[in-house]
């Protein structure tokens, strides 16, 4: 059975984070590993605050997961500091790590901001050029551009812009867009690829980020490329959303278990 690692934030509403990433993985038909960089006390309307791990104490979790089940394929997300930062990097470059999907967790679907300011040039300088493709959001796209993104056009200027920046593919993710959700990957190369789909209407969208990117990781680790990972994983996604399910007071999480019919899954 292949296996994929998720090193990311908790949420203990079951929606994001590593319990989705656990989620997805499962659907997915990989075993599923994590390692925990914060415990983050969320739900799915919003943070309230998060209690970062220690690095060392990461450090070895990750010692632990490579030295005994080696993971096919890595995602991260939620890292929120330099420390953290700098001890992922190194321990992926130590041990070699492969189909690194990195989602650059930014800003939370709430919009509450996930990540210290000085981080931000760490993840630049120290995990993206280990990725095989980052997944940023609109905002999280603008960011790291340093543009302004209302249109296609504009996704695809930003998605280049950062992929010749870090030397790594860049999936530009447009669910934030007031049109359909369609993404565009884009290549270190130059290549470019749009992947369609329709917006489902649907406000429980809690956690699809987390979801996506640990689909895509699931797809690699199981031997697809990239860009087939990446259609496999809007596959599921697509299925997680129409599924419909509704929980609680807030904006429900995405229903992983009832989205697995479908060949995207196997």
């Amino acid at each position: 059975m292949k296996t994929a690692l998720t090193i990311a934030g908790t949420d203990p509403s079951g929606g994001a984070g590593i319990q989705a990433d656990i989620k997805t993985m499962t659907a997915n038909g990989v075993y599923a590993m994590s390692a925990v960089t914060a415990v983050v006390a969320q739900n799915t309307t919003g943070v309230r605050r998060f209690v970062e791990c220690a690095p060392d104490f990461l450090g070895e979790q990750l010692d632990c997961v490579f030295t005994d089940i080696f993971p096919d394929a890595v995602k991260t997300g939620m890292v929120a500091s330099i420390p953290l930062i700098e001890v992922i990097a190194e321990r992926l470059g130590r041990y070699g790590a492969r189909n690194i999907v990195v989602d650059p967790v930014m800003v939370a679907t709430s919009g509450d901001r996930l990540i210290s300011p000085d981080a931000l040039e760490a993840l630049k300088e120290r995990l993206f050029p280990l990725a095989t493709v980052l997944t940023p959001n609109i905002p999280e796209a603008e960011l790291l551009a340093g543009v302004t993104i209302r249109s296609p056009e504009d996704m695809v200027q930003a998605g280049r812009t950062i992929a010749e920046r870090c030397g790594c593919a860049v999936l530009c993710k447009g669910g934030h867009q007031v049109n359909d959700a369609n993404d565009v990957l884009c290549r270190a190369d130059g290549q470019v690829r749009w992947f369609l789909s329709p917006r489902v209407d649907n406000p429980n969208t809690h956690g699809t980020g987390c979801t996506l990117s640990s689909a895509i990781a699931s797809n690699l680790a199981k031997g697809h490329d990239l860009e087939t990972a990446i259609q496999r994983g809007k596959d599921y996604l697509f299925g997680a959303l129409s599924a419909m399910l509704d929980l609680g007071k807030g904006r429900g999480p995405l229903d992983h278990l009832f989205a697995l019919e479908g060949d995207f899954v196997s």
